[in-house]
């Protein structure tokens, strides 16, 4: 049976959705007109009825294949197995770059011809509309009569570029270890499709072999990682075996590799290259260490542990409170107090912006969607990036992500329930951030949504929750779940109402059977309450360590930085709160080194150490009578009048590092917080503090309580 390529995007298109899609639909999907899509339909019956499949037609709502189960999967299977007699443009194209990427010699037109049954004409335009893409990836196209065609370029851009192609048309479950046994079984199948030619660029077996390596690497990683960072890294690595092995080299700036070499990062990239040596039977060049450990420091979820005293964190910080504040203009709507928006954001710039600096580049699935769906709110929000972040190029895919987070705090506010719900979603924080508050304004009665990736998910115990909700399939997982889409739909929406209210009935019926079995669950262990009130204690010290410390000074007769923290130190030895002051110093100028530590837009610069020498956390403001100029964070040189001194010890515990971490952040929160911090009024200082930390530590202990 012939299909053409138009009626199988069709079908394939049909089979992914589960609801009704009108002619427009599909048109917009494929990129034709609805009539072209009405004379497609009727041969898309007939193949349909050669499987005993209907094309259900529904006036005013849509179209939608219906039938035996079974029959679906056959034909999925014939699809997806089916030898392609005609690509479509796109398809075409990405055919195309695959065979010149692999190639390390020129390609004849007539070859490439021939592979994809068309003419050497259409060959030619394919490449033409392909330059500009390979642009974007400092690569360009070499065409010559009688020689070929080429792709000119670095190793590394080349790398950059296979890089994007497969993560913008492989489905992540065709990498992630919950789908290895479908690679495995598809790998003994030669079928010609484009995801085929894809998966071609890396050996299967060595994507599983370095997904292995990872796998068991992430598990002593001390942050989470993004799924889509996730699988970027295994493809980045299985491309680089791939690649060293054929004899292409990369390389890498020395000094930028020195400075990595200090990294906690580098020292697990060192181990991932350890085992994929032994793996492999290879040498690995330092260079791709250089590389992986930027992958690592790009793939960082920020968790609550994971502190704003580093100044890539107070950085980000500032960054985030400049975009909010900048959107919150054009929207005209009240933002800033948004605590939630604020850290969510934070989450994901530390990591986005140095995937910005490092031009890594990163893949956002649902970019499409984001626009069509919320266009008004991703111009806005566009605009404001190319305003805050002038000095850099930021893709679309980093700006789908922050509408996002946008979205969802524009959507609502949270509503407490009666339902544990966990979400499962794999394209990164922003993503499961909008569903989770999607979730909360159209049903209040689920209580303590939790989002998780999906690897994350292998670890927990499903049975905890009510409610499993996910965006992407997961095989092997026998439980049941709602399976939706990152936006919900109205269909999706109905479908988790209909579930919601049964688990109500349910949970109804069990209460009337009496109060013993709700006695029995909310026992906790002795073990575990303890733990909470250690937990809780311990953050109680450290706001309290905070407040009684907390002092504001004025600070003359100096002339240099060193000077002025001398000074500050001395008062800080005379009240024993450090030990060994030159030691303090040192740390203090030794940190200013690794970059500016001025807050950008203000006339404070915030001078923070970890040291032995520090006996407990202390945080003083001074006031300088003549300003010192100071390099600011954003590397321009700005006038200190306010010098902020935060010092913790190296042995501090979880809760200590968590409310200093929550302090640097009220330093850049809102210009209101800004001003009072440089208002040099004590009192008034000191009753910010005390409010927000009051906030703070009932936030925590709600926090602790619910676990």
């Amino acid at each position: 049976m012939y299909i053409s390529a138009r009626e199988r995007q069709i079908l394939e298109i049909l089979l992914t959705e589960s609801n009704e899609l009108t002619v427009k639909d599909l048109a917009d999907k494929i990129g034709v007109s609805g009539r072209t899509v009405h004379r497609d339909l009727k041969n898309v019956e007939d193949i349909l009825e050669e499987y005993n499949l209907i094309l259900q037609k529904k006036s005013g709502v849509g179209i939608q294949i219906t039938g035996d189960k079974t029959k679906i999967r056959d034909l999925e299977m014939f699809l997806f197995n089916l030898y392609h007699t005609e690509y479509t443009p796109d398809e075409r194209q990405t055919m195309i770059l695959c065979t010149l990427l692999e190639s390390n010699e020129p390609v004849k037109l007539l070859g490439l011809a021939n592979d994809l049954n068309v003419t050497i004409a259409t060959v030619s335009n394919d490449l033409t509309k392909l330059e500009d893409s390979l642009k974007s990836f400092g690569l360009s196209l070499i065409r010559r009569r009688g020689y070929g065609v080429e792709i000119e370029g670095s190793e590394t851009a080349k790398r950059k570029a296979m890089r994007s192609l497969i993560a913008e048309n492989l489905d992540e479950s065709e990498i992630l270890s919950l789908a290895k046994e479908n690679i495995q079984k598809r790998s003994n199948q030669q079928i010609d499709t484009v995801s085929e030619k894809l998966l071609g660029l890396v050996e299967r077996k060595k994507l599983l072999i370095v997904e292995n390596v990872i796998e068991s690497i992430s598990q002593e990683l001390p942050f989470s990682m993004a799924d889509s960072a996730y699988i970027g890294l295994v493809v980045h690595l299985a491309l680089a075996v791939e690649r060293i092995q054929k004899g292409e080299g990369i390389t890498i700036d020395p000094s930028y590799l020195e400075n990595q070499q200090s990294t906690k990062e580098y020292l697990f990239a060192k181990k991932i290259v350890e085992q994929l040596e032994q793996s492999f039977q290879i040498t690995i060049p330092e260079a791709e260490i250089g590389y992986i450990t930027m992958h690592l420091m790009g793939a960082k979820l920020r968790h609550d542990h994971e502190y704003l005293m580093e100044a890539s964190s107070l950085q980000a910080g500032i960054k985030t409170k400049d975009l909010i504040e900048y959107v919150e203009r054009l929207l005209d709507r009240d933002l800033t107090n948004n605590r939630s928006l604020f850290e969510g954001l934070m989450m994901h710039l530390k990591p986005a912006l140095y995937r910005i600096k490092q031009n890594m580049g990163i893949s956002n699935p649902l970019l499409e969607k984001i626009k069509n769906d919320y266009g008004e709110l991703f111009s806005v929000v566009k605009e404001a990036v190319e305003q805050v972040f002038f000095e850099f190029h930021v893709p679309d895919e980093e700006i789908g992500y922050l509408v996002m987070h946008f979205g969802a705090a524009v959507l609502g506010n949270k509503v407490m329930g009666e339902l544990n719900t966990l979400v499962i979603c794999s394209s990164g924080i922003g993503t499961s951030k909008m569903l989770v508050t999607r979730l909360q304004k159209e049903f209040p009665e689920l209580d303590q949504i939790q989002n998780i990736s999906v690897m994350e998910f292998k670890k927990m115990k499903a049975s905890d929750y009510h409610l499993v909700i996910s965006t992407i399939p997961i095989p092997g997982f026998q439980e049941d779940y709602i399976l939706v889409s990152p936006i919900l739909n109205k269909v999706e929406i109905e479908k988790i109402r209909t579930v919601i209210a049964q688990l109500l009935k349910k949970n109804a019926g069990q209460k009337k059977t009496g109060s013993t079995l709700k006695t029995v669950e909310s026992k906790k262990s002795v073990q575990r309450l303890v733990e909470e009130m250690d937990s809780v204690q311990d953050f109680a010290k450290a706001i309290s360590k905070i407040l009684i410390g907390f002092d504001r000074k004025e600070l003359d007769g100096y002339s240099t930085i060193e000077d002025l923290l001398t000074q500050a130190c001395q008062e800080l030895y005379a009240d024993q709160k450090i030990k060994d002051r030159e030691e303090v110093v040192f740390s203090l100028i030794e940190r200013e080194k690794l970059g500016g530590l001025g807050i950008t837009g203000t006339t404070m610069a915030l001078y923070h150490a970890r040291s032995v020498n520090v006996i407990a956390p202390t945080f003083t403001i001074y006031t300088l009578k003549n300003p010192i100029e100071v390099p600011g964070m954003d590397n321009a040189y700005m006038k200190m009048k306010h010098l902020v001194l935060l010092l913790a010890p190296v042995i501090a515990s979880e809760e200590e590092m968590e409310v200093l971490s929550f302090l640097s952040s009220l330093l850049i929160e809102s210009e209101e917080t800004i001003s009072i911090f440089q208002s040099e009024n004590k009192e008034q200082i000191s009753a910010l503090l005390t409010s927000r930390f009051d906030q703070f530590f009932t936030e925590k202990l709600q926090e602790i309580r619910s676990v």
